[in-house]
């Protein structure tokens, strides 16, 4: 199964937490420090919620899309870069509390896209994160 992944960096997690559960229904898939996503089947979403500045407004982080297995992740690694996109690949990443296979690639506005697959869950939210949300820099969660 393949769905979007919109993910929103918002200053308060929890009340963020509340309006998704009211607005889809349901309650978030996984919920660690500073991190909770949704996974929905009808509509097939991901959406993800990194935990960012007090009072700061909620921002685009990433965009991306889950796929089910690595070959779509490699799949989509040939195609993009078959059109002429720059690909950047990450295997056995973890990050956002996964580990994870992905591909990056930028759309003409620079809004950061992935393709990726989960692979399992961690414990810990992985490298990066943080220091790039303090940066303004996309988290690359997925």
């Amino acid at each position: 199964m393949s769905r979007v992944q919109l993910a929103l960096r918002v200053s308060d997690l929890d009340a963020s937490i509340a309006f998704y559960t009211k607005l889809f229904g349901t309650g978030p898939a996984k919920r660690r420090p500073r991190y909770a996503n949704f996974a929905l089947a009808e509509p097939p979403l991901k959406l993800v919620l990194i935990e960012g500045e007090p009072g700061a407004e909620t921002r685009l982080d990433h965009l991306g899309v889950e796929v089910g297995s690595t070959a779509e992740v490699e799949a989509a690694t040939g195609r993009l870069r078959d059109a002429d996109l720059a690909a950047v690949e990450e295997n056995d990443t973890s990050c956002c509390y996964a580990l994870q296979d992905k591909v990056w690639v930028h759309g003409p506005g620079r809004e950061p896209w992935e393709v990726y697959v989960v692979k399992a869950d961690a414990d810990t939210p992985g490298t990066g994160c943080a220091e790039q949300g303090a940066t303004g820099d996309p988290c690359r969660c997925g």
